[in-house]
């Protein structure tokens, strides 16, 4: 028997085993890593699925509001009044000669159809809206209800029906009538009496076609009679307006000068479409806005479709749970990943391991805190709600790292730093036009935190002792 075999291996040399050493810390860390990587998809798959579930919930509240709005009245836009004029011409009789048959015919007169519409000269609408809350178990939409004056005139030209040469006027063929457009019929309070030239009249909805076209949606009119061509006129009218809606109110203004002011005693107004108030105030007690629109600033024939030529009113959830909830929950993977940056820094300036285990059921403590928040916030304010949930999630995780760590100081030092987390994530939620700035600063300090910890390491030397400190 040799030397070697009866003393068995050779012993290996302290560079060989300082070497294997190395590596074999080099291996760890990078499974360790990968590890972390692993973990961390898992949880953005959670988040997903929770992002999914606060989706289908949105989708209920929207159906929820669809149905409110079927049984009652749905977003309303407001077209008009209007003048418009009806009237017929007729073409010359014209004679030819046929050179086939030698002989002279006559064609016959053909009529054609016309319309005419006149804007109002001056347009006020002047009035009041409050809100009422309709429920469907959990879930809400808002119904306005407008209490309103509507007055103004038409200056009606003498020359407003235009004859080609040659053309004449079918007798009695002009007719005149007073349209105006709503969104959704059903949501006129009463028949309101409609003053026109002193005159009591009232709308009815039409069963001929003469002004099928002129404008969008329902119409209703007010039949004026026969007209009276070549004759200038100035015509008056003003009624009241009781409406009630979904949620949104436009308004097309269609006059030369509009003048529309509307106060309410909802709290959380929502100004759109193409023309902004030019004075409005909202307080504590609700809104007030004013517009005065000229016909110099809108475009007649796109204001005449209600599309976007409209001043709107959207009454406006002051909190949407789910909007707020589903910004929440994308700022998930940021919590988790900051939180495991926290572990990983404390995992080497204490040299203790923590187990992938311990960082997954960190995670989903963390993921389950959107779940909760939604979950809540549907019976609860959502201030409420959110504090609830965090303070529920931060005691599950300081109560599970104290045993993990063997010390509740340094749990909760972490619980801490979670509390300043949800806390700056409930800012960023409250300042939505500085989402990006916080969420910016944020990541800067953790960074900075990050770096600021860990400037002494030598993290040569840590490669070298991985295996000791994160196997």
């Amino acid at each position: 028997m040799t030397e070697q075999s009866a003393k068995g291996k050779p012993e290996e040399s302290p560079e060989r085993t300082k070497i294997q050493t190395k590596y074999s810390g080099l291996r760890h860390l990078w499974i360790k890593l990968i590890g972390m990587f692993v973990v961390i998809m898992v949880l953005m798959s959670a988040l997903g699925v929770i992002e999914v579930q606060i989706s289908a919930r949105e989708h209920y509240q929207a159906q929820v509001t669809a149905e409110i709005a079927n049984s009652a009245a749905s977003e309303q836009t407001l077209i008009g009044p209007l003048l418009a004029i009806h009237y017929k011409t007729k073409s010359p009789e014209a004679s030819g000669f046929d050179p086939e048959t030698g002989r002279r015919f006559a064609s016959s007169e053909k009529i054609y159809e016309h319309v005419v519409y006149v804007p109002a000269r001056k347009l006020k609408i002047h009035g009041r809206s409050s809100v009422e809350r309709r429920y469907r178990g959990i879930y809400q939409a808002r119904l306005f209800h407008l209490d309103a004056e509507a007055g103004g005139n038409f200056e009606v030209d003498a020359n407003i029906i235009g004859i080609p040469n040659g053309y004449s006027l079918v007798e009695g063929s002009a007719t005149a009538a007073i349209l105006f457009g709503i969104t959704d019929l059903r949501g006129l309070d009463t028949d309101p009496e409609v003053l026109v030239d002193g005159k009591p009249l009232h709308f009815v909805t039409p069963t001929d076609k003469r002004f099928e076209n002129v404008i969008s949606g329902n119409r209703l009119e007010i039949d004026l009679g026969a007209w009276q061509s070549g004759q200038a006129r100035d015509i008056a009218f003003s009624f009241p307006l009781k409406l009630t809606g979904t949620e949104s109110l436009s308004i097309a203004p269609t006059a030369g000068n509009n003048e529309i002011q509307l106060d309410s005693d909802w709290k959380h107004p929502s100004f759109n479409g193409r023309f902004l108030p030019r004075e409005r105030t909202v307080s504590a007690t609700g809104f007030s806005a004013k517009w005065e629109i000229s016909q110099l600033a809108r475009n007649l024939e796109s204001a005449l479709k209600g599309e976007r030529e409209v001043l709107s009113i959207d009454f406006m959830d002051p909190v949407n749970i789910y909007l707020q909830a589903e910004r929440a929950v994308k700022y998930g993977i940021l919590f988790v990943v900051l939180t495991f940056a926290a572990f990983f820094v404390n995992e080497i300036l204490r040299r203790r391991s923590m187990h992938l285990m311990q960082y997954l059921l960190v995670g989903l403590a963390l993921a389950i805190f959107f779940l909760l928040l939604v979950a809540l916030s549907e019976q609860l304010s959502f201030a409420l709600s959110y504090l609830v949930s965090a303070i529920a999630c931060v005691g599950l995780i300081v109560g599970y790292l104290a045993g993990v760590f063997g010390s509740w100081r340094l749990a909760s030092a972490f619980g801490a730093g979670l509390a300043g987390l949800y806390g700056m994530l409930f800012a960023i939620l409250q300042l939505e036009d500085l989402a990006l700035l916080m969420g910016s600063l944020l990541l800067f300090a953790a960074l900075a935190a990050t770096m600021l910890s860990t400037r002494r390491i030598d993290w040569n030397h840590l490669m070298q002792d991985a295996r000791a400190e994160v196997a």
